[in-house]
């Protein structure tokens, strides 16, 4: 649809009731002013309306905005409309990732800094892997049962032991926090090689070998992140920590 920013003026109907502010109308007004609209801001006080406005405009959902006496439409249509990406339902991304990479790095060097007064430290590296064990491991806690039923679609020993789904993000916290603490590592290091291994041969299996195109349960059971390199790192990091651990703490000291 082409831009029509010759009025400058749009008009905006939302839901504003007593227990109920729409989010999208907020957002659909904030849009617009930004874009350098004036904005004429309709409230639709009560259910009734609310019902009336959606029958007289023949629209299904709220909030409706109109430009140069043109319906756009919602939220989503303006992004549309003023030349915005508009993520599809059920569009894969690798946005969670990147967000739980970046943070656990970040804090790993704030944590590493602290410590020694630098970032330049191997500790810095171990503590961005263990950190981002943790962090992933709380993805998947958050709904154990849907993490374990996405997981079910490629683990080679989940389906053989359902169970194993449902141990796996535990595994995966406790040798994350025991490594951020380096102890306990005789526990930690076993935990880690074990599930990192199963895992990268699982996903090795499913992405390389078989071809399948899966969902990765790597961040959580409602993740839209492509099963592949993403989950096969997470993997490889565990086995490489889980080798390097105890050679720096019992060998090298």
């Amino acid at each position: 649809m082409a831009l029509d920013q010759s009025g400058k003026t749009a008009t905006l109907y939302r839901m504003v009731m007593p227990d109920h502010l729409c989010p999208y109308g907020l957002k659909s007004k904030d849009l617009l002013e930004r874009e350098g609209f004036i904005v004429e801001d309709h409230h639709l006080g009560s259910r009734e309306k609310t019902d009336a406005f959606k029958k007289e405009h023949r629209v299904d959902t709220t909030p409706q905005a109109f430009i140069g006496g043109e319906r756009i439409g919602g939220y989503d249509d303006l992004r549309r409309h003023f030349g915005q990406k508009v993520k599809a339902e059920g569009e894969t991304s690798y946005q969670p990732v990147i967000a739980i990479f970046s943070v656990a790095f970040l804090m790993a060097l704030a944590v590493c800094w602290y410590a020694f007064g630098t970032i330049f430290n191997v500790r810095a590296i171990e503590w961005f892997i263990a950190i981002s064990m943790c962090i992933l491991g709380i993805q998947k806690l958050q709904d154990v049962e849907s993490f374990s039923t996405m997981f079910l679609n490629y683990d080679l020993l989940a389906r053989r032991w359902g169970r194993y789904g449902y141990l796996y993000p535990f595994g995966e916290a406790l040798a994350g926090v025991l490594m951020i603490a380096g102890a306990l590592i005789w526990i930690a290091a076993p935990v880690a090689l074990f599930i990192g291994t199963v895992g990268a041969v699982s996903v090795f299996k499913a992405v390389y070998v078989d071809k399948r195109e899966l969902k990765c349960a790597c961040v959580g059971g409602a993740s839209n992140v492509p099963l592949g390199f993403v989950s096969l790192t997470e993997n490889l990091m565990m086995m490489v920590m889980a080798i390097w651990m105890p050679i720096r703490i019992f060998w090298i000291g």
